[in-house]
């Protein structure tokens, strides 16, 4: 029995996803750049091309600005060179103009074919500080006018940060049914209000499991009131090895070379360095034991060179796989998982844990997707 009602009660899979690390956190010692896993465009869609060999479903591109890659743009490149992995694009809502993002996102559903969910994102833009509230409405009102532009025939939004009238949707018809579903994460309840109102699957960062179903409960109270469920994911590194004791000396090999001001400098670069969500990652670091877990085989030792997800599931194939299966009864369906350097803890992952595994993807499994070219301007529609 799941924590909470969720969309997919009798789903007996779960999207297992991997992670491209376009926001320069590729590493094999934490804190010390590595100029072979540098974030180009070569070294991060390899990690792509190497997650669906593995046979991940999904793939985060997380945004990012220092270290100048387009999230969008790589998302494009990848339309080609994959047929089977999901891309999941971060979106930080408000950079560009949302009729212009319903257009840009809606063709690259059609380019990946319905492979495409979108990841929101509230945080500030390069040079901003932006007021909590303000974040969230911004983000509000671009979600809403997305949902018009994918369902509608007309948009017509009158909010406090955009306005438009009787735009035509025929040049943002996506490739999905409704449009990509949308993965959203915040604990905020500006956040919990928009994620409890629009989105689909609430991602989580790593924390003890009682922590873990207060944040779905918290979240499920505000879907109830919309009449609405969701569906659950989290996001967190991986360590796996044919034994504990191997995943727990590749855990300290990792962290060895690790220069704590170092460590302090790449979490206060992210743009989300201040938000309650990373303040909470920081608290798991806080009440860790001497040897950095908060609970059997969740150790927070990543956290410290890194801002946003800050801990890592480390241990056997058993073990990993346990943690797994204990937090798909809990209702969570979707793991967005990473590992360093990525490419080689993909491999670890992908021939250990992964073959146990039954896997989806959940635009399939919510049946978004569809079987034939849609009657869209951009596929079978009527050309006007």
């Amino acid at each position: 029995m799941s924590v909470v009602p969720i969309t997919s009660p009798d789903l007996d899979a779960a999207e297992v996803s991997w992670f491209s690390a376009l926001c320069s956190d590729d590493y094999q010692f934490l804190g010390m750049p590595d100029g072979d896993l540098r974030s180009s465009w070569k070294h991060c869609s390899d990690i792509v091309k190497t997650a669906e060999d593995q046979g991940f479903r999904n793939i985060l591109c997380p945004s990012s600005y220092q270290v100048g890659q387009d999230t969008l743009s790589f998302v494009a490149g990848c339309a080609p060179i994959t047929d089977k992995i999901n891309m999941l694009a971060a979106v930080r809502c408000g950079e560009m103009q949302p009729i212009m993002l319903a257009r840009t996102i809606a063709t690259l559903d059609h380019m990946l074919e319905g492979r495409l969910t979108v990841n929101i994102i509230s945080s500030d833009f390069p040079g901003e500080k932006a007021d909590s509230e303000y974040r969230y409405q911004r983000s509000r009102e671009v979600v809403e006018i997305l949902k018009q532009a994918w369902t509608r025939d007309e948009i017509n939004h009158a909010g406090q940060v955009y306005n438009f009238a009787g735009l035509t949707t025929d040049p943002v018809r996506p490739y999905q049914t409704g449009g990509p579903l949308l993965y959203f994460g915040g604990y905020s309840p500006s956040a919990l209000e928009l994620c409890g109102e629009h989105c689909d699957v609430y991602l989580m960062w790593p924390e003890k499991v009682e922590e873990l179903a207060g944040r779905m409960k918290a979240v499920n109270a505000v879907a109830e009131r919309y009449n609405r469920t969701l569906d659950y994911g989290l996001r967190v590194h991986v360590i796996v090895r044919d034994t504990e004791a191997e995943a727990r000396e590749y855990a300290d090999y990792i962290v060895s070379k690790l220069d704590d001001e170092q460590g302090r400098a790449i979490r206060e670069r992210a743009l989300d360095a201040t938000s309650l969500g990373v303040s909470h990652q920081a608290k798991n670091r806080d009440v860790a034991d001497d040897l950095g877990y908060i609970e059997p085989n969740l150790w927070t030792g990543v956290g410290r060179a890194r801002s946003g997800c800050g801990a890592a599931l480390v241990g056997s194939t058993d073990q990993v796989l346990s943690k797994l299966e204990n937090y798909q009864k809990m209702g969570i369906r979707a793991f967005i998982l990473s590992g360093y350097p990525h490419i080689d803890e993909a491999k670890h992952f992908g021939s250990r844990v992964l073959p146990q595994m039954k896997t989806c993807s959940l635009p399939q499994a919510y049946g978004r997707v569809p079987a034939a070219a849609p009657a869209t301007p951009l596929a079978a529609g009527v050309r006007r």
